[in-house]
């Protein structure tokens, strides 16, 4: 098969299109969800995430997640290269199903929080925290 030059001009062109595009979910993070729910779909609302909007440096992002009722809650950054960020785990006789800490975050991403309900089912919210300074090697 012989190629013009324009084709392989549009080619080309074509594979650095797609290169740049956005893939929200990656492969590692529908994996992460997947082992987490074990295949179950979560539903939306029902957990709480509190995330800055705007991260002025991606060092150090402080997030907060709650979910009334939770027995766990999974959160994943969908766009740092290892995405699971934390598993926080709750006892009967926890207060609250509250935890908050600091995360790291590579570029402009999705912040994932996904919570197993005392009822075996699961809820799952996102929100998106743009990244002025890169944190993981950015």
């Amino acid at each position: 098969m012989d190629f013009t030059r324009r084709d392989t001009m549009a080619m080309g062109a074509g594979a650095a299109f797609l290169a740049l595009l956005p893939f929200p979910v990656s492969a590692a993070v529908e994996d992460a969800v997947t082992e987490f729910t074990g295949g179950t779909e979560p539903g939306e609302g029902g957990v709480e995430l509190n995330a800055p909007e705007i991260a002025e440096n991606g060092n150090t992002v402080p997030v907060e997640v709650s979910a009334p009722g939770a027995s766990a809650i999974l959160l994943l950054a969908a766009g740092n290269p290892e995405p699971v960020v934390a598993t926080f785990n709750f006892g009967p006789m926890a207060g609250s199903q509250t935890a908050s800490t600091r995360i790291r975050l590579a570029k402009t991403q999705d912040v994932i929080a996904i919570a197993k309900l005392e009822d075996g089912s699961f809820a799952r919210t996102t929100k998106n925290v743009k990244v002025t300074i890169g944190g993981c090697g950015g």
